[in-house]
């Protein structure tokens, strides 16, 4: 069995809403480092409607294919050299974030405005892979970020119509290995450009570099509180807890995001162990939790919001993937290794989304 079959056979189809030229598509990513060498990349996930993800666990050794959601057109097979697993998207047999045996991680982010997709061509199509497909393509065939790439120059990303986008997927990628070694993937006006994650963080557009320049106007926050200080001959105390990141853009853009997810994952306590930076990420990324309503834009089927459909963690020095939803908020997890072992065939399951409260009343 193909993993786009079995994804057909555990998910609900999709319903078509052009959300190809939204703008608030607000996904945030953070790296953290712990003491032990373990490397932690975690993200939200925002959407202006349902993605229906599953987790999907796909062994080495899968039979896989590119352009696999154009009808009209074929790519090529290759076959996966590395097992992952990771969550997917709207019934698409592609992952949009995951981890694969050797400790890889990749994530999609949109970039809409940004994103310029090549044209799928007759000299392009033997080596052509959509857009949404290139984690997939990634964590199937590469151990690390050096080697992902060293291989970019050999593919095409091209954009294909998916129906519940109304066109291609405008998107970038980041990656991480187990060494810590991270980047930024774009294809933008200029072209491919790959960007060393040098702050710890990754959001949308515009370009990676726009933001670290857009940093720069930040340089005054500190995770010290500023001490009183004497203007004329008035003396000003401060307002309290959290005075040196005064002036920390509050919003939900991007810019704004890229900053404050650079503020937190850099001024961050080091967690001892892999185990307690993933459980920070999930505390930082908290901060990113956008709630049904809180953006709103009107589209053809009427008002649609942007919210935090899922938050998800990897830890790649010891290979476990976790997950919560919006509605369950209990955080779910994989034994990379241990899911893959055996596994002679993709499979997915669906995620948690029981929301559920300890009663402790009875304990009085």
């Amino acid at each position: 069995m193909n993993l786009r079959n079995l994804l057909k056979q555990v998910a609900a189809a999709s319903v078509a809403v052009g959300l190809a030229s939204q703008s608030a598509l607000a996904c945030t990513g953070i790296l953290l480092h712990a003491k032990d060498g373990s490397t932690i990349a975690a993200r939200t996930m925002e959407f202006g409607i349902d993605l229906e993800s599953d987790l999907v666990a796909v062994p080495a050794g899968t039979k896989l294919e590119t352009l696999s959601l154009n009808p009209k057109e074929k790519g090529f097979d290759y076959e996966a050299k590395y097992g992952f697993v990771g969550a997917n998207g709207f019934d698409m047999p592609v992952v949009v974030d995951g981890i694969n045996s050797e400790g890889l991680y990749a994530g999609i982010f949109f970039f809409a405005g940004s994103a310029v997709l090549q044209d799928l061509t007759a000299e392009n199509q033997d080596h052509a892979v959509s857009s949404e497909e290139f984690a997939t393509w990634a964590l199937s065939q590469f151990a690390t970020v050096a080697e992902v790439e060293a291989a970019l120059p050999d593919i095409a990303v091209v954009g294909t119509d998916i129906e519940a986008l109304g066109g291609p997927a405008p998107v970038h990628y980041a990656l991480t290995d187990a060494t810590g070694a991270s980047i930024v993937v774009e294809y933008a006006a200029n072209g491919l450009t790959v960007h060393k994650n040098t702050v710890n963080a990754v959001t949308n557009n515009p370009t990676y570099d726009w933001h670290l320049t857009n940093l720069q106007n930040y340089i005054g926050l500190s995770v010290q509180n500023h001490e009183e200080m004497t203007v004329g001959s008035q003396v000003l105390k401060p307002f309290g807890q959290g005075t040196g990141m005064a002036g920390l853009p509050g919003d939900f853009t991007s810019p704004s995001r890229f900053v404050r997810a650079a503020a937190f994952a850099n001024g961050a306590l080091p967690s001892d162990t892999g185990a307690e930076a993933v459980f920070q990420a999930f505390h930082i990324l908290n901060n990113f939790d956008i709630p049904k309503g809180a953006i709103r834009e009107d589209g053809q089927t009427g008002e649609i919001y942007d919210y935090t459909m899922w938050t998800a963690a990897s830890d790649l020095k010891n290979k476990v993937y976790y997950i919560k939803t919006y509605d369950g908020q209990a955080i779910e997890s994989l034994d990379v290794m241990q899911v893959l072992d055996g596994l002679d065939a993709p499979k997915a399951i669906k995620l948690d989304h029981e929301f559920e409260i300890m009663d402790r009343t009875a304990k009085f």
